[in-house]
């Protein structure tokens, strides 16, 4: 089973006069709520994850969330054996997280992980709901600490582009 999560930062906290409620994207997508993320096989206790404290955790979310819709493109779907591939570039660094879909299955893997480290493997289908409800659950945490968030129309652009799927 997959497992997405994050924690903030201390170290890089948002700026105390932020109007939330008027954030431009951005603001939301590179500029606040940084920490790090990961991402976890419950099952095999394998993950790919940040270290760095940097990471807009919003924009990790939104791009995940664009990513499995990328390599979801090829009219065969899960039975397509060319390759999908995409890839998640991290603000100001040279890191990369690569996905790359073959059938019905992700590889996930980064820059960073030892050369004999095996990729994350998960279905596409579990990737998608678990990249969704990790965006619909942060945005629930984010809106707990700063109210005016729930009021940004990039929000609920962004909640209605890729709303939860069972």
């Amino acid at each position: 089973m997959l497992d997405i999560g994050y924690a903030l930062s201390n170290r890089f906290p948002d700026p105390p006069q932020t109007d939330y409620r008027r954030a431009e994207v951005r603001a939301l997508r590179h500029d606040l709520f940084c920490g790090d993320v990961y991402l976890a096989d419950t099952k095999t206790d394998h993950e790919v994850s940040t270290a760095w404290g940097w990471v807009p955790v919003l924009d990790f979310a939104w791009a995940l969330c664009d990513i499995v819709e990328r390599i979801d493109q090829d009219p065969a779907g899960s039975r397509a054996s060319r390759p999908q591939r995409a890839e998640l570039d991290f603000t100001e660094s040279t890191d990369r997280m690569l996905f790359e879909r073959r059938f019905g299955w992700v590889d996930i893997e980064a820059d960073w992980m030892r050369a004999e480290e095996p990729a994350l493997t998960v279905s596409h289908s579990e990737l998608r709901r678990e990249a969704r409800d990790f965006l619909h659950d942060l945005i629930a945490d984010l809106t707990d600490l700063h109210d005016d968030l729930a009021d940004n129309p990039a929000i609920w652009t962004l909640l209605a582009r890729f709303p939860r799927v069972s």
